[in-house]
């Protein structure tokens, strides 16, 4: 299963992007809305299960400690 917020790469067309959405279907297909890294703008929607994982979500949610003050 694919996280929303973690890098992943089309299998078949190389996409490389972070996965912003997911839908599930009536009929069982799952699909994950895939924006570019390099180009905001590009975005698209790729089966699930042609999605191999990069890395998973990390950003927000609570942290360990929080970030150190500068003077």
């Amino acid at each position: 299963m694919v996280k929303l917020g973690g890098a992943v790469k089309d299998s078949i067309t190389g996409f490389v992007g972070i996965a912003i959405g997911r839908a599930e279907y009536l009929n069982g297909c799952i699909s994950c809305q895939v924006q570019d890294l390099k180009d905001i703008t590009k975005r698209e929607w790729i089966d699930e299960q042609r999605l191999t994982i990069y890395s998973q979500a990390t950003a927000g949610g609570p942290q360990s400690r929080p970030p150190a003050m500068h003077p």
